[in-house]
Order: C-alpha cells, then sequence, then structure tokens
C-alpha cells in the first residue's frame, strides 16, 4: 500500500507513530472524450472568454463568487496566514460509542499502520478500544484541511474515518415532499412482512456493480473484436394498487427464498 501520510495519534501523553494508508479505491472505468473524426484525446485549454486568449497558470488567481459575477480575489499569501499549522499529529479528544454516529456523517476511510518501534503502543490502544468497545474522536490535518475523525477498530487494523463537520449535512427539512400521511393497517403490516422476508445477514460480496461489470465486458469484446450482446430488460409487471404491488412482492420474494435455500442445501451436500 501506498503511505499517504505520516505522524502520531496522540493518547494523553502517549504518541503513537503511525502511516496513513487508503482503505477503499474507487473501481469506476474512466472514459475519455475523443475526437470522432481520429480518436485523439480532446485537450482542454484554460481560455478567457472575454479577452479571448489562452491564460498561462501564473495568471491564474483564486477567487470567491459572493454574487453573480462579482468575485473577491485571495492571493496565496493571504490563504497561507489562515491556513491550518501543518501537524504531523492525530489528537484524540474523546471516546465515545460508535452507533451514536450516524452513518450520514461518514466521509472517507483510511487504514492507520504502526510504524517502527510504534508496534507495541498501537496494539495497546487497539486492545484497549476493542475490549471497552469505544471509537475514538479525533482531529488532524490531511491535505491543508482540517479533519474531523473517527478512530476504530477494523478487523486486526486502526481504522480512521473522516467525517462530515455538522454544518455540512443539509437539514432534512429541506427536502420537498416530506409529509406524515395515515397509513391503512394492512398495508403496514404487510410492508413489514415483506422486510421480514427480505431479511438476511450482510454479506458484502454479494452486492455487485453490475453496470461496471457491463461495462468491462462490453470494453473487452470490442478490443478483442467479439460480438457484443445486449440484455432484454425484463417487463414492468402491471400492478394496480400499493396492495396488490405489496402482496406481489411478498409472493415474488417467497419464492426468491425458496430457491436460495435450496441452492444452499446443494451447496452442503455436494
Amino acid at each position: 500500500m501506498h503511505t499517504i501520510w505520516k505522524g502520531s495519534i496522540s493518547f494523553g501523553l502517549v504518541h503513537i507513530p503511525i502511516k496513513l494508508f487508503a482503505a477503499t479505491e474507487s473501481k469506476q472505468i474512466h472514459l475519455r472524450q475523443l475526437h470522432q473524426e481520429c480518436h485523439t484525446p480532446i485537450k482542454y485549454d484554460k481560455v478567457c472568454p472575454v479577452c479571448e486568449e489562452k491564460v498561462d497558470q501564473d495568471e491564474i488567481v483564486k477567487g470567491y463568487e459572493y454574487d453573480k459575477g462579482h468575485f473577491v480575489v485571495l492571493d496565496d499569501d493571504e490563504l497561507e496566514a489562515i491556513a491550518a499549522a501543518k501537524s504531523k499529529t492525530i489528537d484524540i479528544i474523546d471516546f465515545i460509542q460508535l452507533k451514536e454516529i450516524d452513518p450520514i456523517y461518514f466521509n472517507r476511510s483510511y487504514f492507520l499502520g504502526p510504524t517502527e518501534n510504534g508496534e507495541k503502543a498501537y496494539t495497546l490502544l487497539k486492545r484497549a478500544m476493542e475490549e471497552t468497545e469505544k471509537v475514538a474522536m479525533a482531529k488532524f490535518i490531511l491535505r491543508a484541511k482540517e479533519q474531523l475523525a473517527a478512530i476504530r477498530v477494523y478487523q486486526k487494523a486502526l481504522l480512521i474515518e473522516t467525517l462530515h463537520y455538522p454544518d455540512e449535512i443539509r437539514p432534512v427539512d429541506h427536502v420537498p415532499g416530506l409529509v406524515d400521511l395515515d397509513l391503512e393497517e394492512k398495508e403496514l403490516k404487510m410492508a413489514k412482512q415483506l422486510i421480514e422476508q427480505l431479511t438476511t445477514d450482510f454479506e458484502p460480496e454479494k452486492y455487485t456493480d453490475e453496470y461496471r461489470a457491463k461495462l468491462k465486458d462490453m470494453i473487452e469484446n470490442k478490443i478483442t473484436g467479439n460480438e457484443i450482446k445486449i440484455a432484454r430488460e425484463v417487463p414492468e409487471t402491471d400492478i394496480k394498487s400499493l396492495m396488490d404491488a405489496l402482496q406481489e412482492s411478498i409472493q415474488q420474494t417467497k419464492k426468491k427464498t425458496k430457491r436460495r435455500r435450496t441452492t444452499k442445501k446443494k451447496a452442503k451436500t455436494s
């Protein structure tokens, strides 16, 4: 793994030297924009639409648009003066329970690994957090920004999750159309029955990006010159009411559950 950041965790008077590694990676397939005539990648030049001329990098400044077409310009020295102090320490502020953090706050995950001579202190913090079932709230500087974060135990390692600040979460009241309607007891009962039938253990391996897989196959087929086969769309069921939709969903789920159990039984006996 590539080291993103080096520093230490400040745990009271204990300093644990660590390295930061990205815990996730994007599997998105990136497509380039090409000239249709010759398939050459298109370049994007920085051009001023008013002066109608190309602008060099040293002629570009940063600005904030406070009103339509009105900007306040900020130079590098001004931005440097208020930038977060460069620090290589992850400061633990509090310990809380993980369930107290709503998932909407989670942003990006990183593995924390011990550096040389930091293994014992690292293990001590990990074991203590594991046995107390606590998560550490912390702050640290990453890419010139002060990050709010949560440190938790993940399998054999410590994992740090950067968090959104509270004012970065949009108020749910701004979502249009939110109303609390009266429901028929029968409808609610059937909806809960459907949820129960679809409830299972979390197995992340069974959730796949089907679009990415199809796109990858399409690209590989084009490279090798094979014929591309497009799957036919599944026709939508004509459902006339909410009750009919719930009943039909329950029946379909029963069939799928029965097939899944049969498949598992065959796998166990083979």
